[in-house]
């Protein structure tokens, strides 16, 4: 265990009101490509720049196209979750860790164990049909072909995702707020911190400890305690809880 790791060990022992704020990185060691790596969605090549494919314009004018990459590059049905989502599970167990807050959408926190999940993006897990608002799951998006329709009235079924351009919740945004605002540690995980306004609600930390766990430089670092710049999985592996 480094001195690093040793720290981190020292403040869950010490602290009792610890909030965990994640992103792709921490889904990364499950198998699920992350956006801004050498070898994540950006720096591949398709017809159209993720971004712009995943944008709520290129939703509702270009659908057919959206689910290809959505279908393809979107929902990964067989990523596990990693020894960071197992501890933080433990962690929330214990009564120490009092939210989840994440950037991703892949429900492997969840799958784990945690149970006060703040999914700052929606989840793929959840669908609706916009006309009629029936729900449908994961693995009937998966299995559609071409733009999945609904079953009861023929309307296109919508992934509950955050796209380019769509509002987060408000919900979900006022308890990550008043989650950060109350924690003695914030521990960001797997995170670049370049998407906003998700990035901004660090600004609400005012606490003790502000450590930060990500493999290349944040813009968080200078105000960080303590900074590990190692894969969050193999972090979380030598943690004991």
């Amino acid at each position: 265990m480094t001195s690093e790791v040793t720290q981190l060990q020292e403040a869950i022992d010490k602290f009792e009101n610890i909030v965990f704020f994640g992103g792709a990185g921490v889904s990364t060691e499950s198998g699920i490509p992350d956006f801004r790596s050498v070898d994540g969605l950006y720096n591949q090549q398709y017809d159209y720049p993720p971004e712009t494919i995943l944008s709520h314009t290129f939703f509702m004018n270009n659908p057919q196209e959206f689910y290809r990459f959505y279908q393809a590059k979107m929902l990964c049905d067989t990523a596990k979750p990693n020894a960071a989502h197992h501890k933080l599970a433990e962690l929330e167990q214990t009564g120490k860790l009092k939210a989840v807050i994440t950037q991703n959408i892949d429900n492997l926190h969840q799958m784990a164990g945690s149970r006060n999940v703040l999914e700052l993006h929606g989840s793929v897990h959840r669908n609706h049909c916009m006309k009629c608002g029936k729900f449908y799951d994961f693995s009937y998006m998966k299995n559609s072909q071409g733009i999945p329709k609904c079953q009861a009235c023929g309307g296109t079924i919508k992934p509950d995702v955050v796209l380019y351009e769509e509002g987060l919740d408000n919900t979900t945004i006022n308890r990550s707020v008043q989650a950060i605002s109350a924690a003695q540690v914030l521990i960001i995980g797997g995170t670049s911190l370049a998407v906003y306004p998700a990035a901004g609600l660090i600004d609400y930390f005012q606490g003790k400890k502000l450590i930060v766990i990500n493999k290349a430089p944040t813009p968080r670092d200078r105000q960080a305690d303590l900074i590990i710049s190692q894969p969050i999985g193999e972090v979380f592996s030598q943690i004991q809880i």
